[in-house]
């Protein structure tokens, strides 16, 4: 997972207000480059979302906005292939290491990657990315945790994805701007397929 995720470098972090836009979505990342995606229980569609994409071949689909166990449960079932939280919840991850479901948890903080330590993981989320130091942050934080790897998510855009790509401990970013929320519900899955292509040129 961990390798499919550095070769694919972005992981488009969506939020959808209609499943019925699924398939589309998912047709016009692959036409730009990037068979992947993060959705996020942040809409009452992310459930249903996440089960349609998970039925399309070789398209990887993360949840992402996972907040507890009984959302694990419910997004393992529907089909997701890993999980992304936005803060570090103990029981969660310990549910998703308990069932084979790779985990990424956010961490804003040398506690948080004491706690990612603690429970053996080797890649986390570095949330929000931009907010709480960048890329000077990421390179403090590589000195004592030089095992951990991070994906650093929440500000990131094209004209700085190729920085974070730059460092050792980054396997992939996050990012939601060739994704926007109102392209996808006003139709623009070309649009969609035009910034991905872009977006991956940037890294």
């Amino acid at each position: 997972m961990i390798q499919e995720l550095e070769a694919l470098k972005i992981i488009p972090v969506v939020a959808i207000h209609d499943a019925d836009h699924s398939e589309s979505l998912a047709q016009a990342l692959i036409a730009g480059g990037l068979a992947v995606a993060e959705v996020t229980l942040r809409t009452e569609a992310g459930l249903d979302a996440i089960a349609r994409l998970a039925k399309i071949d070789n398209f990887l689909i993360g949840a992402g906005t996972v907040h507890s166990v009984t959302d694990a449960k419910q997004v393992a079932d529907a089909g997701a292939k890993f999980v992304v939280t936005p803060g570090f919840n103990p029981k969660t991850v310990q549910w998703c290491l308990d069932n084979d479901m790779p985990i990424f948890p956010g961490i804003s903080s040398p506690t948080d990657l004491e706690m990612a330590l603690e429970f053996g993981l080797q890649v986390v989320k570095f949330f929000p990315a931009e907010r709480i130091g960048g890329i000077p942050m990421l390179k403090a934080l590589q000195g004592p945790y030089g095992g951990i790897r991070f994906i650093p998510t929440g500000g990131i855009n094209s004209q700085n994805i190729a920085d974070y790509l730059a460092l050792p401990s980054v396997v992939a970013c996050g990012g939601s701007w060739m994704v926007k929320s109102d392209m996808i519900s006003s139709g623009q899955f070309d649009q969609i397929t035009d910034i991905t292509k872009k977006a991956l040129a940037a890294c």
